[in-house]
């Protein structure tokens, strides 16, 4: 399938894990990606798989995040796609008891803050097309609660299913859609790094899922490329959910 044969793409975080997944997926439906991360080096690795371009970019830093839309924009002359996918899950994210305020505004400002920045400076973009996606990754957390907390994490990623769906309103007459892409756990190198290195906390985890298991990377990205591409063109202020059923279960199979 090439539903985005030529179009460019933007992804933030996208050295590893979903953007990784994405940018490949995005590509391989005829793309061109722009992979933008604070890592270097990955980042390099990833567009060169790709045959992207990488913009090194720290997404909290607004000059940073200016320069990243104005050079993809420059080289290609258009953006029609903006993936802000780029955020952290820190392991002293836990109950609102023992959370400290650093930790809670560090949190705040990578997952919600990079995303208000991201599409302040490609909705210009955007709009100068008549057209355009963005999808915002929030989480399955910010429509459901839970006792083993991520306080910091869980209420950034609120803000940004709050902000996509006020910008999906907003500009959907100019014919840009704003989704917030909500996946379920992934198996990706954060999850592992903070649950799944834990079988005791994975196993906590996972028996709420009725899928059974942890989604893979390439699955969220086929979401993504869904929400890029036109076969979403009626779909936006979404709460786009891929999470193996967690968000809708109240008991789980056996």
């Amino acid at each position: 399938m090439e539903r985005l044969q030529d179009r460019v793409a933007v992804i933030t975080g996208g050295a590893s894990g979903i953007g990784l997944a994405s940018a490949r997926r995005l590509a391989a439906e005829g793309a061109h990606v722009v992979v933008a991360d604070i890592d270097e080096q990955a980042g390099k690795q990833a567009a060169e798989e790709v045959g992207g371009m990488f913009v090194l970019a720290d997404v909290t830093s607004e000059d940073d995040v200016r320069h990243l839309y104005e050079v993809a924009a420059g080289r290609y002359d258009r953006i029609d796609i903006a993936f802000n996918n780029a955020g952290v899950s820190p392991p002293d994210d836990d109950s609102i008891l023992a959370t400290g305020l650093a930790t809670w505004q560090r949190v705040q400002e990578v997952n919600l803050t990079s995303v208000y920045l991201c599409c302040q400076y490609v909705l210009p973009h955007l709009r100068r097309q008549g057209k355009g996606s963005i999808i915002n990754t929030a989480s399955f957390v910010a429509v459901m609660g839970a006792a083993t907390s991520q306080i910091a994490y869980t209420a950034s990623k609120g803000g940004v299913l709050a902000l996509s769906r006020e910008l999906g309103v907003q500009f959907a007459r100019e014919g840009i859609r704003v989704n917030a892409l909500c996946p379920g756990p992934v198996n990706t190198p954060l999850l592992t790094e903070l649950f799944a290195r834990d079988p005791e906390q994975a196993a906590r985890r996972l028996v709420h899922v009725p899928a059974g298991r942890f989604a893979e990377p390439a699955e969220i990205a086929a979401a993504v490329a869904f929400l890029a591409s036109d076969d979403a063109s009626f779909i936006t202020a979404s709460t786009f959910l891929v999470d193996g059923g967690i968000s809708g279960a109240y008991v789980t199979p056996l």
